[in-house]
């Protein structure tokens, strides 16, 4: 396959991972970002980073899992800070068929009582009868994650240009990747805003081993450790491109629900509050799409930092079917252009 000159538009997770997918098979690739630094204006940044493709099977299509899958291994290659001690699902008894229900509609987890989830998670010993455990599950903090891929491309020599406010008319690269998440709906019509808030807070009392979700007929919950003492809290969807800080009710509702997880979330020191913005398909699933010499991946929802990777293969292995076709089309426009010139 022919090597080509690709230029990656978007430092998110997305953009990343196609990056690094495309420089380790030996492209010459170049990010640009029109924010001033890494995950600025990311949406990337407020992620659980929960790479927990069956959880998510319950309330999403298989394909999430199928593609999600192989995303575990792959974080773990290229990030040491990947933990993989599973997920937890739990629910108050007076939600048990909410826990019933989420099991049917997945695979790849283990029933437990009291006394496992004790063993598991020893600050919930006593608070729930019984709960969902996936051990093959992982999770990650999204902003060590994603400093850790913008390294991984310096050294393969792979520049990141902050601050660049990139158009694709005026481009002399042969490919372009557009990973421009919500931004990009110049060129993506159907593409739709689905908002996201999140809440970081510390605990001296309270430690976690892995993210634990409570399933809530209203207001479901899921909390990430991130380790000494700090947790993400999350998150809403809420079907709106408004951008702008959590609102009031949204914070109360995510506050509300950690105390029911655990009481000693009631004194816990918030450290941020924030909401983001998250690109949407109408089937909330990723794509790539082409138009011309423009790759447009996009789509990530909720499932950033578990689909990318496997975005990033798709939009590689589109390019090596694509380069083939630029290089005919060009060496056609140049045969074209040697005829005109040819005397009579």
């Amino acid at each position: 396959m022919s090597q080509s000159r690709v230029i990656v538009v978007g430092a998110g997770v997305a953009g990343l991972c196609c990056a690094l997918e495309l420089s380790e098979r030996g492209h010459a690739v170049e990010v640009v970002d029109r924010g001033r630094a890494l995950g600025d204006g990311c949406c990337s940044w407020m992620a659980g980073g929960m790479l927990a493709p069956w959880c998510e099977r319950a309330t999403t299509e298989p394909v999430v899992a199928t593609r999600g899958a192989p995303s575990i291994g792959w974080w773990a290659r290229h990030f040491p800070g990947t933990v993989r001690k599973g997920s937890l699902v739990v629910a108050q008894p007076r939600d048990a068929g909410e826990l019933q229900r989420f099991a049917e509609r997945t695979e790849n987890f283990e029933r437990i009582d009291d006394a496992r989830l004790a063993e598991l998670e020893p600050d919930l010993a006593g608070r729930f009868r019984r709960a969902l455990f996936f051990p093959n599950e992982a999770h990650l903090d999204p902003r060590r994650a994603l400093a850790a891929l913008a390294e991984a491309l310096h050294r393969r020599g792979v520049p990141i240009r902050f601050g660049v406010d990139f158009s694709a008319a005026t481009s002399r690269h042969e490919l372009i990747v557009d990973c421009r998440g919500l931004a990009a709906r110049d060129a993506l019509a159907d593409l739709r805003g689905v908002r996201g808030e999140m809440l970081v807070v510390r605990s001296r009392d309270i430690e976690f081993s892995r993210p634990v979700r409570m399933l809530h007929p209203r207001i479901p919950l899921y909390i990430v450790p991130r380790g000494e003492g700090v947790f993400m809290v999350g998150a809403t969807m809420i079907e709106s491109d408004t951008r702008g800080g959590p609102t009031v009710r949204s914070a109360v509702e995510l506050l509300n629900a950690a105390y029911a997880l655990h009481p000693a979330f009631g004194e816990a020191e918030i450290l941020e509050i924030n909401a983001d913005v998250r690109p949407a398909f109408p089937d909330n699933l990723p794509a790539v799409r082409q138009e011309g010499r423009v790759l447009h991946a996009n789509g990530l929802y909720r499932h950033g930092f578990l689909l990318a990777p496997s975005l990033a293969r798709e939009v590689a292995e589109r390019l090596a079917d694509l380069v083939p076709s630029l290089e005919t089309s060009s060496l056609e426009m140049i045969d074209a252009d040697l005829r005109e010139r040819r005397p009579a």
